[in-house]
Parts: C-alpha cells; sequence; structure tokens
C-alpha cells in the first residue's frame, strides 16, 4: 500500500511526494511528463512495481499537484532546477542511488540527471521520450511529429475553464486522443485520473508552466558517456516523438535496451502493453 502523502522541502520549495513498498527495497524513482502531477502514475501500474520487490518514489513536479507554484505565465525557474529537485527528493528520503524511470518531458531530466549525477543512477529508463526529451529541428536527423498531431497543434480546442472541473477534465481527454496511437483510449480511467489531479491542485493552470521553461544546455553530445544500464521504452505509434527517437536513444546510449511498445502513442502506458512494460522494467531494475 502507498503511504500518505508527504510534503518534502527541497530546493527553497516544497514537493508532495509519496512511496510505495519497502523502504529496503530497491527504490525506483518515477518523475512524470510536462504538466503531468504524479496521479497519472496509475496506482495499479504502481503496485505491481512495488510488489515486484521495488521500493517505488513518485511526486509532484513545480507547478503541479500540490506542489509549490508559479504564476501562471511566468515560471521562476529552469529544466536544471527540476533535475536538482530530483536529486533533492532522494536526499529528502535518504536514497543514495535510485532507478530513475522518465517519462516524456521527464525522460529529458532524467537524461539530465544521468549525465550529471551518474553517481544518483543505479539503472536509467526512458519512456516516450528522444535524446534531450525534445523533437523538432534541434534534432537533425530524426522525423517531427505527425502531419495529424502538428494540425491538431495548429488548431487546438482552446484553453479550458481551469476552475472548472468537468471542463478540464474534458481538456485532457482530448489531448489523449490526440496523442494517443492505436490502442483504444480508455476514457473512463482517463476521467478518474483527470479528476482526481484537478482535485489535488490548487492552481491547475500553473502546469501549463513548464511549456514555457528553458531547456538548458543540450546533452544529446554527452549520451555516449552515459554508463547506468538503461532501457527505452517507446510506443511504436507515438505521433509526437516517433519510433525513430527511441530508436536513437537506444543507438546513442551505450548499451541501451529497446523494447516496443505496440500500438502506443505518446502518453503513459496504457494497460494493453503493462505486462511487457512492467515486466522489462523489474527485469531491468534487477540489474543493480
Amino acid at each position: 500500500m502507498p503511504t500518505p502523502e508527504q510534503t518534502l522541502h527541497v530546493n527553497g520549495v516544497d514537493l508532495a511526494a509519496r512511496t510505495s513498498g519497502d523502504p529496503a527495497a530497491p527504490a525506483v524513482l518515477l518523475i512524470s511528463g510536462a504538466e503531468a502531477t504524479m496521479d497519472w502514475w496509475d496506482e495499479e501500474f504502481v503496485a505491481r512495481l512495488a510488489n515486484g520487490g521495488r521500493y517505488v518514489v513518485r511526486y509532484d513536479t513545480r507547478d503541479t499537484g500540490r506542489s509549490t507554484t508559479w504564476p501562471v505565465g511566468a515560471p521562476g525557474y529552469t529544466q536544471a532546477d527540476l533535475v536538482a529537485d530530483a536529486i533533492g527528493v532522494l536526499d529528502a528520503l535518504r536514497i543514495r542511488a535510485a532507478h530513475v524511470v522518465g517519462i516524456s518531458m521527464g525522460g529529458a531530466i532524467a537524461q539530465r540527471l544521468c549525465v550529471g549525477h551518474p553517481d544518483r543512477v543505479a539503472t536509467l529508463t526512458l519512456i516516450a521520450t528522444g535524446p534531450d526529451g525534445r523533437g523538432g529541428p534541434g534534432h537533425p536527423g530524426l522525423p517531427p511529429m505527425t502531419d495529424e498531431l502538428a494540425k491538431w497543434f495548429e488548431h487546438p480546442a482552446g484553453e479550458p475553464d481551469w476552475t472548472d472541473r468537468e471542463s478540464v477534465v474534458a481538456h485532457f481527454v482530448a489531448a489523449e486522443h490526440a496523442f494517443a496511437g492505436t490502442i483504444p483510449v480508455d476514457e473512463e480511467s482517463l476521467r478518474r485520473t483527470a479528476g482526481r489531479a484537478f482535485d489535488r491542485s490548487p492552481v491547475p493552470a500553473a502546469a501549463g508552466n513548464h511549456r514555457l521553461i528553458e531547456g538548458g544546455t543540450p546533452v544529446r553530445d554527452r549520451l555516449g558517456a552515459i554508463a547506468a544500464p538503461t532501457l527505452v521504452l517507446h510506443g511504436t505509434e507515438d505521433p509526437f516523438l516517433p519510433y525513430a527517437h527511441g530508436e536513437a536513444l537506444a543507438r546513442e546510449i551505450p548499451g541501451a535496451r529497446l523494447v516496443p511498445l505496440p500500438g502506443m502513442g505518446h502518453q503513459m502506458p496504457p494497460r494493453e502493453v503493462w505486462n511487457t512494460a512492467l515486466s522489462a522494467i523489474l527485469t531491468h531494475t534487477a540489474r543493480a
């Protein structure tokens, strides 16, 4: 069972966190993607990791959930601060090194954590991310987002009423459909998660600040120095960072293993790929 939510005082901010499993077991640090509270790590997914003999740690990044927020549109921090926060969470929980699992923007944070603080990373798992965690013109040789998703960005549905729960939930449901692959979206589960995230967020709109923060110096040219055993999990139907981005990570990080997640898009792993993803993570994190 997960422990009650706690507040960690880290780098001058408050970060909400939860742990699951035996504190004496190997620690797994889950780092969420942009705009995502820790609620997006499904409770059953986390429980299966914990039941596999892992001490699972998740937390709300700045501007999400019950962690410290900045004025909407004016984040007072950079991605380097988010990397420092991940270290701060480990320090606050007295974890010397963790098996670090990052998804999307969380994968970018995980890469920088591994490059800058290799002694704190027992193994690295990167989900739905690419070199530096980004796509676009900054990554020559890698494909851009699909035309369909680009059109969605050109004609978005608009900002929801961030004070209205149903409006925010509907916004997340629409985004999930845009970013999903060929696996059908589980709207019922998604609505529960989005509603829980809304209920835990005093300022839901602040999460959009993640789109505005400075990404920092690219680390793609340093991926070859990563010594931590690395697992890359990537959806075969990712419309935002197509599968070639996962292939690039696996190619550029020495010894990395790439596991495709069939039908998955740019999203938290849907239930249909859990057996593959969880088995791979548990096997991978048993290595060190």
